[in-house]
């Protein structure tokens, strides 16, 4: 019985690493965190055909700003709040039923 126990218990804490490992939270916050590099570099010195076509606005700019913030705000809620493996179903047991 020891080892079946002792079998369970590792069986959760793998259950546990996947779920941390695949959270949504991850990988969304590590896209908008890379794309958010890609463009505020492309924002920082637009040419003047580009600052034309947005009105005088650096939006490429502030889009990738906006995405690091986003980003950011996934992992820090990812570290804050990390994801706890479900927790095992109850033992199906026999319950006692009048027959009749």
């Amino acid at each position: 019985m020891s080892d079946l126990r002792k079998e369970v218990s590792e069986l959760e804490q793998k259950s546990a690493t996947a779920a941390r490992l695949f959270d949504i939270r991850r990988i969304i916050g590590g896209l908008f965190v890379v794309y958010g590099i890609i463009v505020t570099i492309a924002g920082i010195s637009p040419s003047d055909e580009d600052l034309k076509k947005a009105e005088g606005v650096h939006i490429n700019l502030w889009t990738g700003l906006a995405m690091l913030a986003l980003g950011l705000f996934f992992l820090v809620w990812l570290k804050l709040r990390p994801a706890q493996a479900p927790a095992p179903a109850p033992e199906d047991t026999p319950q006692d039923t009048p027959e009749g």
